[in-house]
């Protein structure tokens, strides 16, 4: 008879703080209206987080490095879909052309900016990340930076639903959608085809990948491009709300809120990245809906004081592992 294996006591914690987390959000939906509307509104904007967060783990996973970049990509690639629109296409158009861009640009910069230095040190691509973000602020700040008050088309339109006396904005239904779709799609691909199977043997392998066959360089950069296909999508729906506006500086603040959602989840767990954006985003809209104090201002001070408690009570995270490395 096989031996059962023993439950790891940090999953049955995490296991249990989530069950929680679920239990406290439904019977506080049931009970009230407003904490209903803020936490449908929370677990929009979680997904919009959940999915930049996503994008560093892949990114981490595949080279050890945090790429400060990624929310300037996924600004530069809204923008592009700026752009499309103005030359005719619509939102709905726009959108896979900018994702298959974004896709694009994510490896040509894996292979002319990030592989020359990724087997230097690990300072030295994180130098060029930050680098990256300095250059891309200002190739967009250059371009459309004083093109005055810039709106992509509605995605979804100023329509709402009324579910028991709660009013939904259609715009936070779509984007759950779209990006749960997205977020789906990826992990088909990294669980039941060949591709993502490379692509994770060259990420967590490389030296034994290279020598089963896989082209680790060509993995890599497929990694780097599906990490800008989900900024994308993370930007494009950040901006799905017909209240917002573009501005150079709007995925900042979301970058920020990623790191936390990253750090929470845990940096090398995918699931990790996305229930850590659920919770930031949700934790953000509750606090801002009950907490007057807590005002737009004190949002990011708030993420990065939950990255610090997280770093000190557990580095890897709700989803990470302590690793042991044998010397």
């Amino acid at each position: 008879m096989a031996r059962l294996k023993a439950a790891n006591p940090g999953q049955l914690v995490t296991f249990a703080l989530i069950v929680g987390g679920a239990i406290f959000l439904l019977v506080g939906s049931l009970d009230s209206t407003n904490f209903a509307k803020f936490t449908v509104e929370g677990v929009a904007q979680g997904m919009v987080y959940g999915s930049l967060a996503l994008a560093l783990v892949l990114i981490y996973q595949a080279t050890h490095v945090i790429n400060f970049a990624q929310g300037e990509l996924a600004m530069l690639t809204t923008f592009i879909a700026y752009q499309l629109t103005q030359w005719g296409l619509s939102y709905w158009e726009a959108f896979p052309a900018t994702v298959a861009i974004a896709f694009l640009i994510g490896m040509v910069l894996q292979v002319t900016v990030i592989r020359p230095v990724q087997h230097r040190s690990v300072i030295a691509t994180v130098i060029v990340t930050v680098g990256l973000f300095t250059l891309i602020d200002g190739i967009v700040n250059w371009k459309w930076g004083e093109s005055g008050f810039l709106t992509l088309p509605s995605a979804f339109g100023f329509g709402s639903w009324d579910v028991g006396g709660v009013l939904i904005f259609r715009f936070y239904v779509g984007t759950v959608v779209v990006v749960l779709a997205s977020l789906v799609v990826v992990w088909v691909l990294f669980r039941f085809t060949k591709l993502g199977l490379a692509m994770r043997a060259a990420a967590l392998r490389p030296a034994s990948a290279s020598l089963a066959g896989v082209r680790v360089d060509a993995m890599l950069a497929i990694g780097w491009g599906l990490a800008a296909a989900l900024g994308a999508v993370a930007g494009l729906m950040n901006e799905a709300s017909p209240f917002s506006s573009l501005d150079p500086t709007f995925m900042q603040s979301v970058l920020v809120f990623a790191f936390a959602a990253a750090a929470l989840g845990g940096l090398e767990s995918p699931v990790g990245a996305v229930v850590g954006g659920l919770a930031i985003g949700v934790l953000q809209t509750l606090l801002i809906g009950y907490v007057p104090q807590i005002s737009t201002e004190l949002q990011i001070p708030f993420s990065f004081a939950l990255i610090l408690i997280v770093l000190v009570v557990k580095p890897t995270g709700l989803f990470g592992s302590r690793q042991v490395v044998r010397v």
